[in-house]
């Protein structure tokens, strides 16, 4: 089994990085191998609706998606955390969700039974809004999802700052080890595969 953990923020190493390295931490102590990347400095446009993956599982737009897409369809578990850009997910991760979204869809589902969640920083505002919009993603791609007391939330502005919100560190900690079990449990049951 495997986890994955993407870092939608335009900083190559700032808060939304280092929480999910910390979540990824988590899900690795209980023998589960982890990977983490980034997605600065990576072109991941928006989806332009011209329905090319109706036709076969890829997206045509040439820039840095389709390699985070295998890897995504390789995992057993995936955190998608973002920093809130004006009360939203950065562009970044819109892009992300959008178009691996419609691949996943005009392709049988290909999400169907991992195991998943988001995490979300900011200074102050739109934390529960923009957990809500990521939640909704992975719900519509049928992901299980283990949930965390207080959502998966954390406030920092500055790079590293996020260290220091103790109650957001421990609910990503908390995503990590339930994410940890929930994948155990549905690789043994035998329900990580889409059914179609």
């Amino acid at each position: 089994m495997k986890a994955l953990g993407i870092s939608g923020s335009p900083r190559a190493d700032g808060n939304s990085m280092l929480i999910t390295r910390h979540a990824l931490t988590a899900i690795a102590e209980e023998g589960i191998k982890t990977e983490l990347i980034s997605l600065a400095g990576l072109s991941i446009l928006g989806c332009n609706a011209c329905m090319a993956c109706l036709k076969e599982e890829r997206c045509i737009i040439e820039d840095d998606l389709m390699p985070i897409y295998e890897k995504m369809k390789a995992a057993d578990g995936i955190i998608i955390a973002t920093p809130v850009y004006f009360g939203s997910a950065t562009a970044l991760v819109k892009g992300l969700i959008e178009r691996t979204g419609y691949i996943v869809r005009n392709s049988g589902g290909t999400f169907q039974g991992k195991v998943g969640g988001p995490i979300v920083v900011a200074r102050r505002g739109g934390l529960t809004f923009t957990l809500a919009q990521m939640y909704y993603w992975f719900e519509t791609m049928e992901f299980y999802m283990p949930g965390v007391a207080r959502w998966n939330i954390a406030q920092g502005l500055g790079k590293g700052e996020v260290a220091n919100d103790k109650e957001g560190m421990d609910g990503a900690w908390k995503l990590g080890k339930n994410m940890a079990f929930l994948m155990k449990t549905v690789h043994a049951a035998g329900d990580d595969k889409p059914r179609r």
